[in-house]
């Protein structure tokens, strides 16, 4: 049944390829129809398990993090596209396995989304667990928040190796306050944080909202924390004791190319799960050096002289520590690009708890701040957003691949734009980048694109 199995998704695989067609949905949605068995049954023969990464902002870097840190010594199976439902590890499985059915691989990562995360381990029992973080996303989805972090709850239950959990957000804390160490299936709780110095770089979502601080109460001491960070890099110690205080901490300063201080953040995540393998932390550490920026987050495309930054947003916490690029990378374009569609979460309305002003200063045509563009399902919405924030709005085209090539073509040559995408709008725009940058001079991205 098993290589029936494989056979059917890598047929349909092979189609959508053939068809010009990306995703990565589509095979793992019929196998998981026909044989509903396969998944669990297949991953069993892993000798060191599965990895499970969940929360609502950083997973699909952190999965390509953590899965670059396991491969300096294990073969890692995982799905660091973005197909974040259990669909899509089924299709990254079918993928990795051979025609005979063989699955090659020592270790599975998966990024999980927060609903499917329950999902999967009601089938597959996790030897790990990475919980990121708890902020407001897709109301629309989920629910209020306290109803993201019982789901998370239930994924960290399921673990049966380790749990790593980010010291730093309270809703994250209070589930390894509940589970205890170790958990009731043995897993051992690690924990993750940054310095006293950095905590503000990193909201917790009443923090975004009220400007309170909340206590992270009994969480335990860090194995893993980001120490600084800043043009050099991050600096990450790990720790089997206490990563703050421990004099004998191994400490590295790693210049990450996926850039931004929420991925220095993820970094530690990422090192903190990978501390409980045998693994040595020198080889963690060239790991998150060699990767490069996922699928879509931060990746960069040459086209036409000029450089174009694609970012995904989706929610005021992530939307606002992208906009740190316009501060860091002074662009001439910045396109925003909304859509409403499923995966992106129907209600918009969580644009209003982004504060535009504080990031895009000094806008429009006649200012030395960069031209705003606004395109998408939702282009003409996101232009009020920005009117109210008395953010200039320079073009409303509601078609992505016109918004973003009028950007390019009034960026100054060597000129940069930065893209800020929903979900499916960064699918497209992706896909026109591509055809753009090769149609251009032949250069394709500068980052790695699959």
């Amino acid at each position: 049944m098993a290589v029936l199995a494989v056979w059917v998704g890598k047929i349909v695989l092979m189609a959508l390829r053939l068809g010009g067609r990306s995703g990565n949905a589509l095979p793992g949605l019929i196998v998981e129809k026909l044989f509903p068995r396969y998944l669990p049954r297949a991953l069993a023969r892993l000798p060191h398990g599965v990895v499970v990464v969940s929360g609502t902002n950083g997973k699909t870097t952190t999965t390509k993090m953590l899965a670059a840190a396991l491969a300096q010594k294990f073969t890692v199976l995982t799905n660091d596209t973005g197909s974040n439902f259990v669909r899509g590890a089924i299709t990254a499985t079918v993928d990795a396995s051979s025609w005979t059915g063989r699955l090659r691989a020592d270790v599975a990562v998966f990024e999980l989304d927060e609903a499917h995360a329950v999902r999967f381990v009601e089938v597959v029992a996790p030897q790990r667990v990475l919980l990121l973080n708890v902020m407001r996303d897709q109301l629309d989805r989920f629910g209020e928040i306290d109803t993201t972090a019982r789901l998370l709850r239930t994924v960290a239950q399921a673990a049966t190796v380790a749990v790593a959990l980010n010291r730093d957000d309270p809703r994250i804390a209070a589930i390894g306050t509940d589970l205890g160490t170790p958990n009731r299936l043995g897993a051992e709780v690690v924990w993750f944080g940054v310095a006293p110095a950095l905590r503000g770089l990193f909201p917790t979502d009443e923090e975004l909202y009220s400007g309170a601080q909340p206590d992270p109460g009994s969480a335990g001491p860090v194995q893993a924390q980001l120490r600084d960070w800043g043009a050099g890099g991050a600096t990450i110690a790990l720790s089997p004791g206490d990563a703050a205080t421990d004099p004998d901490a191994s400490v590295d300063t790693i210049a990450l190319r996926a850039g931004g201080a929420h991925n220095a953040q993820n970094a530690a995540a990422a090192a903190a799960i990978a501390a409980t393998f045998d693994l040595a932390p020198d080889l963690i550490f060239a790991g998150l050096r060699a990767v490069e920026p996922a699928f879509g987050r931060g990746q960069s495309f040459t086209i036409d002289g000029r450089t174009v930054a694609l970012h995904l947003v989706k929610n005021p916490a992530g939307f606002r520590q992208s906009l740190r690029a316009v501060e860091g990378e002074a662009p001439d374009e910045v396109v925003i690009a909304i859509n409403d569609d499923y995966a992106d979460g129907r209600d918009v309305s969580w644009l209003w708890d982004v504060d535009f002003a504080a990031h895009l200063p000094g806008t429009g045509t006649d200012s030395s701040g960069p031209a705003v563009r606004t395109t998408g399902v939702r282009a003409a919405d996101m232009a009020v957003r920005l009117r109210y924030d008395d953010v200039p709005v320079a073009d409303i085209q509601p078609a992505l691949a016109l918004a973003v090539d009028a950007a390019i073509a009034a960026a100054p040559a060597a000129g940069r734009v930065l893209v800020f995408a929903t979900y499916t709008a960064m699918w497209s725009l992706h896909e026109h980048l591509v055809d753009a940058a090769a149609a251009s001079d032949g250069d394709g991205p500068k980052e790695a694109t699959r």
